[in-house]
């Protein structure tokens, strides 16, 4: 994990602002009760190509903070943890058989939607100027 924080502070990039952002390099687009989350750009670009995804099991109850994928790359491994609470109602099947999906459109390729069981956590959440700000930080 220290080689992707290593990494992503390195990147000025924009983050987009209908986005919420965690710490744990995710991002989180609102629709309803549903959490749509994926990788950020300066992750998924700074490992270069994901090679392999673990992702959760499709109607699993989640929890703020929990390990929701583990991502491989040739040169780094590790775990994202989940920006809200709910269950699990899709995961993208796609990244099975192509997990570089993340790295080519980090924004478009989603990893799972949660039907979010506390939306009072959406609070503990980064907008896109302090997620930038974190990041610069780091």
């Amino acid at each position: 994990m220290m080689m992707l924080k290593m990494v992503m502070y390195m990147t000025g990039k924009d983050l987009p602002k209908e986005l919420l952002y965690n710490k744990d390099y995710s991002w989180v687009k609102i629709e309803g009760d549903i959490a749509i989350i994926g990788v950020i750009d300066s992750a998924a670009k700074k490992v270069k190509e994901f090679v392999f995804v673990n992702l959760p099991e499709k109607g699993k109850k989640i929890k703020q903070g929990e390990t929701y994928v583990s991502l491989e790359a040739v040169k780094w491994s590790g775990h994202l943890s989940s920006p809200v609470s709910g269950e699990i109602v899709e995961v993208n099947e796609k990244l099975f058989d192509e997990p570089s999906l993340i790295n080519r459109d980090p924004y478009g390729c989603w990893i799972m939607k949660v039907k979010m069981s506390n939306k009072e956590e959406l609070k503990m959440l980064m907008n896109a100027k302090e997620a930038l700000e974190w990041l610069k930080e780091k």
